[in-house]
């Protein structure tokens, strides 16, 4: 059973994320001291130096040869109970046109959540010690160099696949217009910086004859330009070759590179959650008229309910059927409990797969996670 000491020391980890989202949201919204340009600079100094240097720095302190096998066996158990949940539904579902998509959606708001900029806090103020730290650290690895990737495979499929069925059904005309318009997913232009490539990647795959299926290797080509240029991506698969080498020849990193990437690793977590908050206004105010539920109530409830239930249900279940006790499986609920993925919204908005009821999850998550992550804290504890 945890005391009022322990509750404390949870939201003493816990609010220096707020007071940086609080810090975002008020200097655009109520100081106005960033001009939209000046915060497309921040988030670019966030997503190319300040989150990926953060990214790296955990993941090259991970041991590889020292990993807890049975608790990413649970993680990958845990999102096929959920795939098979979610293959029921759609299964019986009476509407063909939407279960597609509503699935990748169902699944990223299950099984996807912030591990690094929520979770490393988080456990350093749980009674979990070092043990919770390099669970979620590992957690964290796992869904960036696995589960990421094929969450982008299954987005560029279905996004090609819509491509490939219009090409097919309207013939050379529709090529040409798409080739002149620069329309994509019918009519709905990605966004982003990179939509002249997305246009480029789809017409390429879709030029495969009609009748004929895709082809997989045009798809994992897209798939793998898209994640050459994820800072992120290639900040854990070099954190993890380090750890590799680090690890098997019994080496340390010389301090000089060590320095050099800390200066700008201590400010990942504090700098994300900023951008976060000014997002709050630039990205969902501003756009959706002054709404944090910019998808509705309904949506918002099933997004909820898909994060903070579904997702540590079926981590308990799977937790359980591989054999995990104690605090492991503890760690792994509350793992699995944590506020939405960021990228899994970069992902959406890119797609135009429901960016608002992501945007959502993300934002309105966060602000509500502390609560129920001390909740989940305080009943796993007081069982035996």
């Amino acid at each position: 059973m945890i005391g009022w000491e322990d509750v404390y020391k949870v939201a003493a980890a816990m609010a220096p994320l707020y007071v940086a989202l609080i810090l975002g949201y008020g200097s655009v919204r109520w100081w106005h001291m960033f001009t939209p340009e000046q915060c497309d600079a921040i988030n670019c100094l966030v997503s190319y130096f300040t989150l990926p240097l953060f990214a790296f720095e955990f993941t090259s302190t991970v041991d590889p040869f020292e990993m807890n096998y049975p608790y990413i066996a649970a993680d990958v158990v845990s999102k096929c109970i959920i795939v098979v949940a979610i293959g029921f539904w759609a299964k019986f579902s009476t509407s063909s046109n939407s279960r597609g998509s509503w699935s990748i959606t169902s699944f990223c708001l299950a099984t996807l959540s912030n591990t690094v900029v929520v979770g490393l806090p988080l456990m350093k103020g749980m009674l979990y010690g070092q043990m919770g730290v390099d669970l979620v650290v590992q957690a964290s690895v796992v869904q960036s160099l696995l589960w990421f990737p094929l969450l982008l495979f299954v987005m560029e499929f279905r996004h090609s696949w819509n491509h490939h069925n219009n090409f097919s059904a309207a013939g050379n005309a529709t090529t040409h217009t798409i080739e002149d318009s620069g329309e994509l997913d019918q009519g709905k232009e990605l966004e982003g910086n990179n939509s002249n490539n997305n246009n480029n990647n789809a017409l390429e795959i879709s030029k495969a004859p009609a009748g004929r299926p895709l082809s997989f290797w045009p798809l994992m080509n897209v798939v793998l330009r898209k994640l050459a240029i994820n800072p992120n991506c290639y900040a854990c698969i070099l954190g993890i070759t380090w750890a590799l080498f680090s690890k098997k020849c019994h080496i340390e990193m010389p301090s000089i590179v060590d320095g050099s990437i800390q200066i700008l690793a201590k400010a990942g977590t504090g700098t994300a959650m900023f951008s976060m908050g000014k997002s709050i206004y630039t990205r969902l105010f501003t756009a959706m008229q002054e709404r944090i539920i910019a998808c509705g109530a309904g949506p918002t409830a099933f997004g909820m309910v898909l994060r903070f239930i579904a997702g540590p249900a079926a981590m308990a279940i799977g937790s359980l059927a591989v054999g995990l006790r104690g605090n492991v499986l503890r760690v792994a609920i509350i793992q699995a409990a944590m506020p939405q993925s960021i990228t899994t919204f970069i992902f959406a908005k890119q797609y135009g797969l429901h960016a608002d009821v992501i945007s959502t999850a993300v934002i309105f998550g966060t602000l509500v996670s502390l609560p129920v992550l001390i909740a989940y804290y305080a009943a796993l504890e007081s069982l035996p």
